[in-house]
């Protein structure tokens, strides 16, 4: 996926399979607010040429499909999350993953830091326009319960922050409590959220020259 025609097909071809577009920002690793503008644009309407505004809000596209198709890549990247969080915490038990990207990456970090494995489904999955629903997440059965336990948070991407501060709050909520978040990019540049330290492999820095 290399240039805006891409995720616009991308973006038209999910929401033709029914995905919400709060599942279709997760999938492209872009905001709310793109996927938005994605579908929009897909829709037919105004030509893709002109649609492209670099004066608009900006939202950067990651693309770690390198990394999400290769087993072992996804190891390596999750050994590299989990020393990120190896020092934070001596009694942490449980690491939950934000589905659907978080989920196998936090397995492995689990793996390696030998851990149970939670997984939180966000609200956003439910998300087509206006705000997000107040209660949509919610925690899997099939996985580890928070219990009253220590954990660590585990995602792809940090956007705008708003899924891993509803995750930490859903986390708390249980009784739980996040002791440390990791991600694969940071977008916005956050070293902490509700408290909870935030560790990221790369940190992006949009630059405005203007």
């Amino acid at each position: 996926m290399k240039n805006v025609d891409d995720l616009i097909d991308s973006a038209a071809e999910l929401a033709d399979h029914g995905l919400s577009k709060g599942e279709i920002a997760d999938e492209l690793n872009v905001s709310r607010e793109t996927a938005s503008w994605l579908v929009e644009r897909g829709g037919g309407g105004e030509s893709r040429a002109s649609a492209v505004d670099t004066t608009s809000s900006a939202d950067i596209h990651v693309d770690w499909s390198a990394i999400g198709r290769d087993s072992t890549r996804l190891t390596f990247a999750a050994r590299a999350m989990a020393d990120l969080l190896a020092k934070q915490g001596e009694a942490v038990d449980l690491t939950v993953g934000i589905e659907k990207a978080g989920a196998p990456l936090a397995t492995a970090v689990a793996r390696e830091l030998d851990t149970d494995l939670g997984t939180y489904a966000p609200a956003k999955h439910q998300w087509e326009e206006g705000d997000i629903p107040e209660h949509g997440g919610g925690f899997s059965r099939n996985f580890a319960a928070i219990r009253d336990r220590d954990c660590y948070v585990v995602d792809d991407i940090v956007t705008s922050g708003t899924t891993m501060r509803e995750t930490i709050e859903a986390i708390r909520e249980h009784g739980g409590e996040p002791v440390a978040c990791v991600v694969l990019v940071d977008k916005f540049g956050y070293d902490a959220i509700e408290g909870v330290p935030l560790y990221s492999l790369v940190d992006v820095v949009s630059v405005d020259r203007e």
